[in-house]
């Protein structure tokens, strides 16, 4: 029986290429975006649905999810809208701080809990949500980011008690830089001369030739959704297993120091 995925920010990145691996695989994509009039790919390709969605906005969400659970039984939903935020606190907005929060930890929050009644019913469902390596340690000057990345994690393991009563999963993918425009159009970044000097370094550190192919990170997202594995975290990819083995071998306190060195290690007055 051919099986059906929900993706959430399916418009670029990860969302898109899961969508098109998805499809190629035999399974029905309902693909979501703020805009898909502007999709010019995916609304090429067969047994594939796009519908609009804005995580942040409810009424939206609630039709959305009406509209695809009539229209298809559907198995797994992909939690994968979201953008990254770097700055120091004292830079950012008070609108930057909202948008950061609704969009990555609300609009999970929010999807998942209008499709909890209908995956209930059907005593069966797989809720995945990509969070980030920078939900299981931290980089300097990323802290908002982290705040709601880190909150995914400990929301979704929370979740896997009450979800678990009706046989319903959740898992988290957390990948490292993916090659996709997640530096660019999906990245807000605020400024403060007080922390320029930190935000160049941490720029460099942020070396490209470390970012790995859409492709192997939804590879993973793929295996989550059809291991039948009771696996609640997938660390996706070599410089984020790297990065997380290395915490786990010298501990979170040593883990904090060694990156606080590597960026602000000659900044420090």
């Amino acid at each position: 029986m051919q099986k059906t995925i929900f993706i959430t920010g399916a418009s670029s990145g990860l969302g898109k290429g899961v969508a098109k691996l998805f499809q190629s695989k035999g399974w029905n994509v309902i693909a979501t975006m703020r805009n898909p009039d502007k999709e010019t790919e995916l609304n090429l390709l067969e047994n594939v649905t796009l519908l609009p969605l804005d995580v942040t906005n409810v009424a939206n969400i609630q039709e959305t999810v009406k509209i695809a659970t009539q229209q298809h039984a559907i198995d797994v939903v992909f939690n994968n809208a979201g953008y990254g935020l770097i700055g120091a606190l004292e830079a950012l907005s008070d609108e930057q701080l909202v948008r950061q929060i609704d969009t990555n930890l609300l609009g999970v929050i929010r999807v998942t809990q209008a499709f909890v009644p209908y995956f209930r019913e059907k005593k069966e469902g797989l809720f995945i949500t990509t969070t980030s390596i920078g939900g299981l340690l931290t980089f300097p000057l990323d802290s908002i980011y982290h705040a709601t990345k880190w909150a995914l994690e400990g929301w979704s393991e929370g979740m896997s008690y009450e979800l678990g009563l009706h046989n319903i999963g959740i898992k988290t993918i957390a990948p490292g830089g993916i090659k996709t425009n997640f530096a660019g159009n999906a990245l807000d970044v605020a400024r403060h001369p007080a922390y320029e000097a930190g935000l160049e370094k941490l720029f460099g550190l942020m070396n490209p030739s470390n970012f790995e192919p859409v492709e192997w990170i939804a590879d993973v997202v793929y295996e989550a959704a059809t291991d039948g594995k009771n696996q609640l975290r997938y660390v996706a990819g070599e410089f984020a297993n790297e990065l997380y083995a290395r915490r786990l071998e010298i501990g979170a306190e040593l883990a904090v120091k060694e990156m606080n060195a590597m960026v602000f290690g000659d900044l420090v007055n």
